[in-house]
């Protein structure tokens, strides 16, 4: 019970943070994608560029091997991207977006089911690469 009520907090908190900073305003987000307000974008870089250090620092520590790149990470990659920009939020944003009252949020939720459901097998009859496992 103590795990779920921290979590609610710290995700009560998130969901403050991303509205007060407008990160789930559409207006905010199209203007980093289309590089007429960038403070987002640097953001983002920033945030990218500590996440880099943070895991070179982690892998050198451990001395772990490096891995080759997923040959499904370029295109997931631009996927996500693609879907952010049109419809102007990453899959947790709609849920922040539904506390705001904003309810066209309902369909970006819509699509990230239906997305999640037909991953798997248009995955098994399309791509047929090794998805890895959080085991290995």
């Amino acid at each position: 019970m103590k795990t779920t009520l921290v979590l609610g907090a710290g995700g009560l908190l998130l969901g403050f943070s991303l509205s007060r900073i407008g990160f789930t305003d559409y207006g905010e987000l199209h203007g980093m994608f289309i590089f007429a307000d960038l403070r987002m974008l640097w953001v983002f870089a920033g945030a990218m560029g500590l996440c880099m250090l943070g895991f070179l620092l982690i892998d050198r520590r451990l001395f772990r091997p490096t891995r080759r790149v997923h040959p499904g990470v370029v295109p997931g990659g631009i996927l996500f991207g693609a879907g952010w920009a049109l419809c102007g939020a990453c899959p947790v944003v709609p849920l922040v977006q539904l506390g705001e009252g904003k309810l066209a949020a309902l369909f970006t939720l819509l699509g990230v089911a239906v997305g999640t459901l037909l991953y798997r097998p248009l995955h098994a009859r399309i791509f047929r690469w090794d998805t890895g496992t959080c085991d290995s």
